[in-house]
């Protein structure tokens, strides 16, 4: 891939010879937190480079940004997996910066077992704020009587935890959607968007949902609707920028999946296509948008599969976080976005 554009090429071009993340505790040259926890610093995509991590989100608070991502974990036997059992993620874990520069690892915040109803399976999520509280919306497998994949909600005195489950149940179960064209695995990649006094959940594979939250950020406020949304997968991302409201997706490319997205002048629509943000990420079927604007610049994350550790190779499974700079035209366009490596 082009490196042009970069969002920070001078830094890259300086640390290039590191061939990777370059790793300190906090203690060494900063000042320690109680965990004395570990440091890197950026050195191009991915932005990871010990483990690999996909699913984007980013949340900014208070000046620093958090990216939530899903840890994808190699397993003997997975390079001859299939039907979806390439995938072993097993835990939500969490970096910050203050500067998209210097990165601080805050480690596992939530897994799947901390919602007692579920099973398994740790799938995009997205963290947000309201009145002190962060609510970790996110995917996971319910057992009985939720069977199917389930939107659960999590809450949190702290950007990095401890979370625990809000509800005890989850928010949406597959018995509260149509099955579509997923069936018992369509009600995945929740997205929340707090728009003043409002609050609006979009989630879904094969459908997109929408629906309201109530203000207590943990129920749904009336029905459930569909986005109608050519090519429309799965990992929708809700952002807003200006008086333009964004739906950017996952949606089908050429052999792999692309990212698109759609605009409208409300959440209620109506919200039209403006065709593909970026192409294929390099590597990987699957592609999933994280959008925020932190100190004056926005940023586009996303997910590739270029990293290789301990001898195994990105795939499917094994998927590496990136990021690069958002643009918008005066008319409120996002201009396509270039991926750029820096391995």
């Amino acid at each position: 891939m082009k490196k042009s554009d970069s969002i920070f090429l001078g830094l890259t071009l300086v640390l290039s010879a590191c061939g990777g993340n370059v790793s300190k505790k906090a203690g060494d040259d900063a000042v320690a937190t109680a965990d004395t926890l570990d440091t890197f610093v950026f050195a191009g995509n991915p932005i990871v480079r010990d483990k690999f991590t996909a699913d984007p989100a980013p949340m900014v608070h208070d000046g620093r940004l958090y990216l939530y991502v899903g840890h994808d974990e190699y397993y003997a036997g997975q390079d001859t997996a299939s039907g979806g059992k390439e995938f072993n993620i097993t835990e939500w874990l969490c970096y910050s910066t203050d500067d998209m520069k210097t990165w601080t690892d805050h480690g596992s915040v939530l897994r799947p077992t901390d919602f007692k109803w579920a099973v398994g399976e740790a799938w995009a999520s997205q963290v947000v704020e309201k009145n002190g509280k962060f609510y970790y919306y996110t995917t996971v497998q319910g057992g009985e009587p939720y069977v199917g994949k389930a939107v659960g909600v999590a809450v949190s005195d702290s950007p990095t935890g401890p979370f625990v489950d809000a509800i005890g149940r989850p928010l949406v179960s597959d018995d509260m959607t149509d099955n579509g064209k997923r069936g018992w695995w369509n009600d995945i990649d929740p997205t929340v968007l707090i728009d003043g006094d409002d609050a609006w959940l979009c989630w879904g594979n094969g459908t997109c949902f929408m629906a309201k939250l109530k203000p207590n950020m943990i129920e749904l406020d009336g029905e459930i609707r569909t986005i109608d949304l050519p090519g429309y997968v799965e990992g929708p991302w809700l952002h807003k920028a200006g008086d333009t409201y964004y739906l950017t997706y996952a949606s089908f490319g050429k052999g792999a999946e692309t990212i698109s997205y759609a605009t409208a002048p409300s959440m209620d629509g109506p919200w039209t296509p403006q065709g593909e943000l970026t192409g294929r990420a390099e590597n990987s079927f699957t592609i999933h948008p994280g959008i925020v604007e932190f100190n004056g610049t926005w940023y586009l994350f996303y997910h590739n599969a270029v990293l290789e550790i301990d001898g195994h190779k990105g795939a499917i499974g094994r998927r590496s976080v990136c990021v690069d700079t958002l643009r918008y035209t005066p008319e409120g366009l996002m201009i396509p976005v270039q991926q750029t490596s820096g391995l």
